[in-house]
């Protein structure tokens, strides 16, 4: 399974072959890769805070987990 960001990269990729885009198709796709590892990150923190509550004992469903994660996450950028 693809994250959505890896998804856009394939449809940036698609449209980038044979056509003639009226935006930089290249320097989107540039964009969106140097976001990658940036989002692998958010999702590793994201597990290591679910983990860390299961091992605690603190039982909540894994939706509120991420919401309260990225949530927290998206106010500190």
């Amino acid at each position: 399974m693809k994250t959505p960001l890896q998804e856009l990269i394939d449809t940036f990729e698609e449209m980038n072959t044979g056509l003639n885009p009226s935006v930089d198709v290249r320097f989107v796709l540039s964009l969106l890769r140097s976001k990658l590892e940036k989002e692998k990150d958010l999702f590793c923190q994201f597990a290591k805070i679910y983990d860390d509550d299961l091992s605690s004992g603190f039982l909540r469903k894994v939706q509120d987990a991420f919401d309260e994660t990225f949530r927290n996450i998206e106010s500190t950028m």
